[in-house]
């Protein structure tokens, strides 16, 4: 019953793509346009929270929008924080001085993490109490493995301190028995990368209870129970890797397991390749879409950025249809509100289709779908031609390779 059911919304998945209608075709660019399309737009969703929270005004000046019986807003600036930091963080790691801009971005990060995390500043974020800080601790824990030169070895003794102390703080939450057991690994993870020691069973228990959990071809449940929506992007694959890298560095047991893992990632970014329709729509389905928008395709980014493309996918095929996701994301002016910030839908203003814990900081988990821009400029995946997809090629009738299951 189980195996049927799994099937039934896998099928409900693929129709939802079908559906997607086709309106008109991306513009076909240069991969230098790309990349700077790219750049343009992950500065457009990062700047206010970067520079606000560097200048220690997040907290002024961060517009709160969330459910009207749920009040979030003291945890709505970690969240918005933490989740920039993490999909900022490849593309400040990186060397290339796109547009000119990388190095002020790059202090203005650095002056942000100062803010979050001490507590004389007025940005200091809250980290330990409730539940809720456990998540975007995670997501400011997983943007500091991400670019551990430009966050961490640069920042001064003070700052890796007070981090240390605010990533500890959250060893007091009990996380829920779902993808939050993989937020108190990933915070465990980069304890561990930059002191040299952690927590192990609060690191690696998620781990394992992940591997209990997996469904078959990529999918993991989101707890026991299958889900069908987009957390194995959001979530479950993307923090799987980054904690058994670090504990694949640091000796830990059961590091082994990122061999399994390597082949169900590039397996998932392979199946959501094949969920960009021929305009760059996707399947509108789930939770917290409306809180991640294009961070749905942060596996398909981090696979690039990792080297974990599937054989079947080249890079500039990922790059095509990524940029087709994210032109298409973030066409739509009333994504922004009047001063910059991120409003609450997919693509535009809906905030009817949040979730109650849904607010203005969740809005930044989009800022992962533009990992691949800690790749080099000289990158296949940034010099590779303009490559049509698979959706694209199949609703034109070209000739597509057939898709088929991994079996572990």
């Amino acid at each position: 019953m189980k195996k049927f059911a799994f099937a039934a919304c896998i099928a409900v998945f693929s129709l939802c793509l079908v559906l997607s209608s086709c309106q008109s075709e991306p513009q076909v660019r240069t991969p230098q346009q790309d990349r700077e399309l790219w750049v343009e737009y992950l500065v457009k969703v990062s700047d206010p929270v970067i520079r606000n929270t560097a200048a220690g005004t997040l907290k002024a000046n961060m517009p709160y929008t969330g459910h009207k019986d749920r009040d979030t807003r003291k945890f709505s600036y970690l969240e918005a924080f933490g989740r920039t930091l993490c999909g900022l963080a490849p593309w400040l790691e990186s060397d290339e001085d796109d547009l000119g801009l990388k190095q002020e971005y790059r202090e203005l990060a650095r002056a942000a993490l100062a803010n979050a995390v001490d507590p004389k500043s007025p940005d200091y974020m809250e980290f330990k109490d409730g539940r809720q800080p456990l998540v975007d601790a995670a997501y400011l824990a997983q943007g500091m493995l991400r670019a551990p030169h430009q966050l961490w070895e640069l920042s001064s003794d003070k700052v890796k301190e007070d981090l240390i102390a605010a990533l500890k703080d959250t060893r007091i939450i009990q996380p829920h028995d779902n993808n939050w057991l993989l937020f108190a690994s990933m915070v465990e993870a980069a304890i561990l990368e930059f002191t040299g020691e952690c927590d192990v069973e609060r690191m690696t228990y998620g781990v394992d209870k992940f591997k209990e959990w997996y469904k078959g071809d990529a999918f993991y449940g989101d707890g026991p129970a299958f889900h069908m929506d987009y957390y194995n992007s959001y979530v479950i694959h993307p923090m799987l890797m980054d904690v058994l890298s670090a504990m694949q560095r640091h000796g830990i047991d059961g590091a082994e397991f990122i061999e399994v893992e390597r082949i169900r990632h590039a397996r998932y970014a392979e199946i959501l390749e094949r969920m960009v329709a021929p305009d760059g729509t996707y399947p509108v389905l789930g939770r917290s879409i409306s809180a991640c928008r294009c961070g749905t395709f942060q596996v398909l980014s981090q696979a690039a950025l990792l080297s974990n493309l599937p054989e079947t996918l080249s890079p500039g095929q990922a790059r095509s249809a990524l940029t087709a996701v994210i032109e298409r994301q973030f066409q739509n002016p009333a994504n922004f509100d009047e001063s910059g910030w991120l409003r609450i839908g997919f693509a535009g203003y809906q905030p009817e289709m949040a979730e109650g814990y849904v607010n203005t900081g969740s809005l930044y988990h989009c800022t992962t779908a533009f990992l691949a821009l800690g790749l080099p400029s000289d990158d296949p995946f940034w010099t590779e031609p303009f490559t049509p997809w698979t959706g694209m090629r199949a609703w034109s009738g070209d000739k597509i390779i057939g898709d088929h299951a991994i079996k572990n």
